[in-house]
């Protein structure tokens, strides 16, 4: 007992619960202000699903990583490309794509089910973990995120490529599949990115003749509604009052809040019905939190706890026993991390709107239970790093 107390990751777990509380909190106060007995009682919902989370976490965190690894890493794999497959042929039709397999979200339970194999393919040892893997590690590794990553980009949820994509790659980089083959497949990446937003920017520049606006737009690989978010996110006050008019709700929420907030259950932006009904719950809930609770208690107080947890995170990774230990852990590190950044940064302005929940804090089941499950697998990381197989 003495053995599990101490290398227990404390700072891990606390951060964890604080997060969790902070988010069935803020779920009370965003559900209560509705008016409807559907949204008031999501916060229990939630609460329930910690709960079971909460349990699958000590599971995981108390059986030895390694062999989870062995046994569950493929199959879960496998699973999950299976389980992505079936939600493009009968999956449920919500908000313009197909994400929903009865009641659970596929594409949320892959990002831990890639994680988990590519530990497992490129942690094996310690030979390879200092850099043994070239060319041929390099494809085996673009295969393994390229297949789960086309299926959910054809639902298409490009949320959760966004946040998987960079995970898997600071662990390929970690484990020294072929740096340059890495860096340069980034660089081509940023040169993409930058190429679109560039694309969209000469199309909306005043003058542009409309023949080449129209062949500009027709050429760029998005849906219409991913084009709209980048026009917001490039000008952001050229329509405030359709596209740019959550983008604009939500900055003025968030500073409304200033250093001390309006009080818990005080919010103005929920009760006016100025931030869409879900998108408080999912998309915007840290707008609804800085709000009530204003930057000193509310904000700062989220960024220290979720800097807690990524760094006790990283931590693990650093005092693994194994390769496989430490891309686990900063797989899971850098996903938590992606989803912080994306989901906080576009209600600031600093990305561009899409749909990627606030780990703890938004309305989303199988993303939090998904997380509980890779932190239990960390924590495990943890309590059995002096035990090498």
């Amino acid at each position: 007992m003495m053995t599990f107390l101490k290398r227990f990751n404390w700072i891990s777990f606390a951060s964890m619960v604080a997060l969790i509380v902070i988010g069935a909190m803020v779920l009370h106060s965003a559900g209560a202000a509705r008016g409807s007995a559907v949204m008031a009682a999501k916060w229990k919902s939630m609460v329930a699903t910690s709960l079971f989370g909460l349990v699958l976490y000590f599971v995981l965190a108390l059986v030895d990583y390694r062999t989870v690894l062995d046994w569950l890493s493929a199959p879960a794999y496998g699973f999950a490309v299976l389980m992505l497959v079936l939600v493009l042929l009968v999956g449920t039709m919500q908000f313009g794509g197909r994400r929903w397999l009865w009641f659970f979200q596929p594409s949320e339970i892959s990002k831990l089910c890639v994680i988990a194999f590519v530990a497992q393919l490129f942690g094996g040892g310690e030979e390879r973990f200092r850099g043994q893997f070239g060319f041929r590690g390099f494809l085996l590794a673009t295969a393994v995120i390229g297949l789960p990553c086309a299926l959910i980009l054809m639902e298409p949820d490009l949320g959760t490529t966004l946040a998987l994509v960079p995970a898997v790659v600071v662990m390929l980089l970690a484990a020294g599949v072929w740096t340059k083959g890495l860096l340069a497949l980034a660089a081509v990446g940023c040169i993409c990115v930058s190429a679109l937003l560039g694309a969209v920017h000469e199309a909306e520049r005043p003058g542009v003749p409309q023949e080449r606006r129209e062949a500009i737009m027709n050429a760029l690989p998005l849906k219409d509604h991913q084009v709209t978010r980048v026009k917001t996110f490039l000008n952001p006050g050229a329509d405030r009052l359709r596209s740019g008019y959550n983008l604009r709700q939500a900055t003025m929420t968030i500073g409304s809040g200033g250093l001390m907030g309006k009080g818990y259950g005080k919010g103005e932006a929920i009760r006016r019905e100025l931030l869409p009904p879900m998108g408080i719950m999912n998309d915007f809930i840290f707008c609804v939190w800085a709000e009530e609770m204003g930057y000193l208690k509310g904000s700062l107080l989220l960024l220290a706890l979720f800097a807690l947890l990524g760094v006790s995170t990283a931590h693990a990774a650093v005092a693994a026993a194994d390769g496989r230990g430490r891309l686990l852990a900063l797989g899971m590190a850098t996903l938590v991390f992606a989803h912080v950044y994306v989901n906080i940064g576009m209600s600031l302005g600093l990305v561009p709107i899409t749909g990627l929940p606030l780990p703890f804090l938004s309305l989303g089941r199988t993303f939090l239970v998904t997380v509980l499950c890779g932190l239990g697998l960390v924590q495990s990381v943890s309590l059995h790093r002096e035990e090498i197989k």
